[in-house]
């Protein structure tokens, strides 16, 4: 076992930087403490820059076959490495603004990292299970952290009570399936459901609760109630990496499990995942029409996403695979332009109503014109990434005879346009917020008891600009030009689905 320790070194170092940032916060004095951020981001593209040199070409199973080092997990490895710098810098100013203890946030935000990286790499059951918990639990901390605010201390209960129940159905899965078959490994599991003589009742519904708790994770409606509530509690950078990290992580270990261990019995759970697909798209776009909070409407537009998410695991395929492990980079990158230019927009506010976006075309041109081209692409228009995406994925699932489907996720497509121009339109063609036009620039966090000495209407960060500019750049180059990922996607879908 020992040989091969070295292609887990970027895990080892990350769990270092993770305690190396949580003791540095101990002994800075306050004035210093802005640091914790760029060391973080730094440590970050250290780790990044050993993960592509380390393991690049790398084909191997490590400790009996708990995790594995390939081409699939290097993928996400590097999409949550670049994730986690994006999301610390664009969330400074707020950390340093209205959270205390930074050191202690990022050390929380490195470990959930830490665990969507080992989600990715795992190929055993309890091993994906046990880094799924480390993720929720960095996200329960993380969404309490605003422990002066009430919205987040509620939210945080809520989440670990639907996030506990969740695990329990999943690990009571995982039990039953062992009970039935004897092996927890993906490779092993799927020799067994080929076994057609080893099926029983009992591995069906360990097969059952195992989807139901993976479902609850991503909030797949029905299961999705924790989540609005979640996401409108949790401070604002919190609910970004929620809508994004977590999402991801999860169908990074869900299109693994579904091709590497479930797929013999795809004809039993293909049309579940479907029907699941249709609800979840459809619920989560048109529940988001009526919502006057842009956390809570964006709550559900991640449901809609989540949707067509599922549509590429139930037209699984080689093709799939790879629209799917596409549209994984192409929403992350969407939605975070949205969410940066929202931190910034509350920055400077403290806002959290669409109707207070009012008038920021006219204050602040580049952050509307930010949110409005990532609500435009997650739309999927043209020329931007969700286009793209869409265009791929609903393609697979069409050629795989899910043909309904791929059209009901365009209808849906509609649908979103419609509440996304809604915020466009408050952003540009509605007046400023009263207290705005009074040039009362703190009203609105004094009425939320987050004021800031630093808080103004006016002022805009210069790292936010930056941050915004190269999402943005993100957004138009896999829009117009997502050939260059190919390569990479080709070969991380070869990895896990090596008969395409």
């Amino acid at each position: 076992m020992t040989e091969n320790l070295h292609l887990l070194l970027p895990e080892i170092l990350l769990a270092s930087l993770a305690i190396v940032v949580l003791c540095m916060d101990l002994v800075l004095p306050k004035r210093c403490k802005s640091f914790l951020a760029w060391i973080s981001v730094i440590g970050l593209c250290g780790i990044l820059a050993l993960s592509l040199a380390l393991l690049r070409g790398e084909e191997q199973l490590l400790y009996g076959g708990l995790v594995r080092a390939d081409a699939y997990s290097l993928y996400f490895k590097v999409l949550f490495l670049v994730l986690g710098g994006v999301f610390i810098l664009s969330s400074a100013d707020y950390v340093k603004k209205q959270l205390e203890s930074p050191g202690e946030f990022y050390a929380i935000v490195l470990l959930a990292i830490l665990a969507m990286i080992i989600l990715a790499s795992a190929v055993e059951l309890l091993t994906a299970y046990i880094a799924l918990e480390l993720m929720s639990f960095s996200f329960y901390t993380m969404v309490a952290y605003a422990r002066n605010n009430p919205k987040s201390n509620e939210a945080g209960v809520k989440y670990i009570l639907i996030g506990a129940f969740s695990s329990a159905i999943l690990l009571y899965g995982i039990s039953l399936l062992y009970t039935a078959i004897g092996v927890t490994r993906f490779g092993e599991i799927e020799a067994e459901l080929a076994a057609a003589a080893r099926v029983t009742p009992i591995l069906w519904i360990g097969l059952g609760l195992i989807l139901v708790g993976l479902a609850f994770k991503i909030a797949a409606v029905p299961f999705h109630m924790w989540a609005p509530d979640t996401y409108e509690g949790a401070p604002l950078p919190v609910t970004a990496l929620l809508s994004v990290g977590s999402k991801v992580a999860a169908f990074a270990l869900i299109l693994r499990l579904v091709s590497q261990a479930f797929a013999p019995s795809i004809d039993q759970w293909q049309i579940l995942v479907a029907v699941l697909a249709a609800i979840t798209m459809t619920v989560g776009n048109v529940v988001a029409i009526p919502q006057k909070n842009y956390k809570r409407l964006l709550a559900y537009s991640s449901m809609g996403q989540v949707g067509y998410m599922l549509l590429g695991i139930a037209a699984l395929s080689s093709i799939s695979a790879e629209a799917l492990l596409l549209y994984l980079v192409g929403y992350s990158i969407t939605a975070m332009v949205v969410f940066v230019g929202l931190i910034a927009f509350f920055n400077m506010t403290g806002s959290e109503e669409i109707h207070d976006l009012g008038g920021l075309a006219d204050s602040h041109p580049f952050i509307a014109a930010s949110i409005a081209i990532g609500l435009l692409s997650l739309a999927g228009l043209p020329f931007f990434a969700g286009f793209t995406i869409k265009f791929y994925l609903f393609t697979a699932a069409a050629t795989q005879g899910f043909l309904w489907l791929a059209g009901l996720g365009m209808v849906n497509s509609l649908i979103s346009l419609y509440y996304y121009l809604m915020v466009v339109r408050q952003m540009y063609i509605e007046p400023a917020p009263k207290w705005a036009q009074e040039g009362d620039t703190t009203h609105h966090l004094v009425q939320e008891g987050q004021a800031s000495e630093n808080s103004s209407y006016t002022s805009q960060s210069t790292l936010i600009t930056v941050i915004l500019t190269l999402l943005l750049l993100g957004v138009f180059f896999i829009g117009v030009y997502p050939f260059p990922l190919m390569g990479a996607i080709k070969a991380a879908s070869n990895a896990i689905m090596p008969m395409s």
